[in-house]
């Protein structure tokens, strides 16, 4: 169960950080409290949600309002520090930053699926 679990993961951040994610979000994640930066952090939640929810509804909602606060605290430094610094995709700090930022995501969920998984 924990490789189908964390397989689902895998795939639900992807649908959720790339074919789901628009402009509107992306460019405004570094502003603190923005509605873009929110709703693809909604978006997150809503999709662990759909994750766990098949193990228990309980777990799912807590698992969802946990990674909805740390995905959104991820972006917004990963964010911030891009604009602050002025990277560009051209530049090797744009990519470190990136996947630093996909690490810290892959690990939330790998501790999500620890305290899921009995």
């Amino acid at each position: 169960m924990t490789v189908a679990l964390f397989t689902a993961f895998i795939i639900k951040h992807f649908i959720c950080d790339f074919p789901l994610q628009r402009g509107y979000q992306f460019r405004n994640k570094w502003r603190y409290g923005h509605p873009g930066g929110l709703l693809h952090a909604g978006i997150h939640a809503t999709g662990t949600l759909f994750v766990i929810a098949w193990i228990s509804a309980p777990a799912g909602i807590i698992a969802a309002a946990a990674d909805g606060i740390i995905h959104y605290h991820i972006d917004w430094v990963k964010s911030g520090l891009n604009h602050r610094l002025q990277l560009t995709h051209e530049q090797n700090g744009f990519w470190v930053l990136l996947g630093v930022d996909q690490m810290l995501h892959y690990l939330t969920y790998v501790v999500i699926v620890a305290l899921t998984v009995p």
